[in-house]
């Protein structure tokens, strides 16, 4: 599937061979078979219906908080309506036998479908199990999870959560250069607990104008709770300096303690690209910088000799006014080459989706709403249906327009 099929990645610690104990036209078929008998699926199988299904069933907080976007949501209009500009044109009499082979490599690792779980704070508000549900889901699917600095679930309960042959990785709300030792500290906990590679997101270092939110008063890292502060409240570095400050642990005073978590998370201002130096001393694994969205910032990405980019625009949820991800993904593609591996998301929301993402030079599409609605409708159940019927759709959408395996890509 891949043009990206490296040698094992020295970084690498551990190689997952687990595969879906069901296909995806198994999982079909499955539910056809049922359907002889008259029992219907718990879950639609209509993507477009996933969302207003979630939404019906969410708070006003949760709702505005995930399906929310900034401004008049113009960027995210534009990230969905960007796919219907493209069509699959289907070839015919291939004589192919076989189903696409979905699998690729990223990194040296083997991935069982060119898609990934995108960084999702504050899962709990969704759902009591959170990000302990879609870790385990993830790990059941064989889809890498790529876990936030933002979660509402400490780093080693998450990585527990996913198992010794989940693929994990994990996402980097980087903190200013003053709190480097904290930086350092989520770091070496990552590592430690099998985040085999950082994504560091580069365009939420303050959260945007969400209406949605505003409306509702709502900032899930203000209140005193740890929905959005776990990895804070769990951090030895940061619980000392706490303490340090105020005298008590950080139980003791958690709206400020969750304050001053969210002020270290989105410290107000950008990095620069000198900063990444710190980072690449100070992580022996690949680094991925998500929010890309111009070719300049593609081409100083390469320059930097970072192993990959995301090609994102935060799913519209940071910046109104801004270009799809989409319409951007092929001139970023065309400018950095076999230089970096691209990963992809924002607006994606089907199987066909994807194979426009992949035929467009993405090496990797990540999903994020639809799991996240997914988890509303039906906890790690709700995650792990998501995740089958994307890859089932995928995989016959590929195998319907006679693209056999190696040719989705540029």
């Amino acid at each position: 599937m891949s043009h990206h099929d490296p040698e094992p990645h020295p970084y690498r610690t551990k190689l997952s061979s687990h595969k879906p104990s069901q296909s995806p036209y198994d999982y079909e078929l499955q539910i056809y078979q049922k359907g002889l008998n008259y029992e219907r699926p718990h879950l639609t199988f209509q993507s477009t219906s996933w969302e207003p299904q979630a939404c019906a069933r969410m708070s006003s907080e949760s709702k505005g908080y995930v399906y929310g976007s900034a401004g008049t949501r113009e960027t995210d209009d534009k990230n969905r309506a960007a796919f219907k500009r493209y069509s699959l044109v289907p070839r015919r009499l291939t004589g192919h036998k076989t189903f696409p082979d979905l699998t690729t490599s990223i990194f040296g690792e083997k991935l069982q479908s060119p898609i990934a779980i995108a960084p999702v704070g504050v899962l709990r508000i969704f759902n009591p199990d959170g990000e302990v549900a879609v870790a385990k889901a993830a790990a059941k699917q064989s889809v890498p999870y790529i876990f936030s600095t933002a979660s509402s679930t400490s780093i080693e309960d998450a990585a527990h959560a996913n198992g010794a042959d989940g693929q994990r990785w994990y996402q980097l709300y980087w903190p200013s250069r003053e709190n480097d030792n904290i930086t350092l500290s989520l770091l070496s906990r990552a590592k430690k607990a099998g985040f085999t590679t950082l994504f560091v997101t580069l365009d939420t270092y303050l959260l945007g104008w969400r209406p949605s939110d505003m409306d509702n008063g709502y900032n899930p890292f203000m209140r005193a709770d740890q929905i959005g502060v776990a990895l804070g409240f769990s951090d030895p570095v940061f619980r000392g300096q706490f303490k340090e400050r105020h005298g008590v642990e950080v139980e003791e005073k958690m709206g400020t303690a969750a304050a001053e978590w969210m002020k270290i998370m989105f410290n107000g201002f950008s990095h620069s690209l000198d900063d990444v130096k710190f980072l690449q001393e100070h992580w022996d694994g690949p680094i991925v910088l998500k929010g890309i969205q111009s070719v300049a910032d593609a081409k100083a990405c390469k320059d930097l000799g970072v192993q990959g980019i995301v090609v994102s625009n935060h799913g519209g949820r940071q910046q109104d006014g801004g270009n799809s991800s989409l319409g951007v993904l092929p001139y970023i593609v065309d400018a950095v080459g076999d230089a970096l591996t691209v990963f992809f998301d924002s607006g994606v929301r089907c199987g066909a989706d994807i194979a426009k993402a992949l035929a467009l030079g993405a090496d990797c599409v990540l999903i994020g709403r639809p799991y996240v609605y997914g988890l509303v409708l039906g906890g790690e159940g709700g995650v792990d249906h998501v995740l089958k019927s994307l890859v089932g759709e995928l995989e016959l959408t590929l195998h319907l327009a006679g693209i056999p395996s190696g040719s989705i890509h540029k």
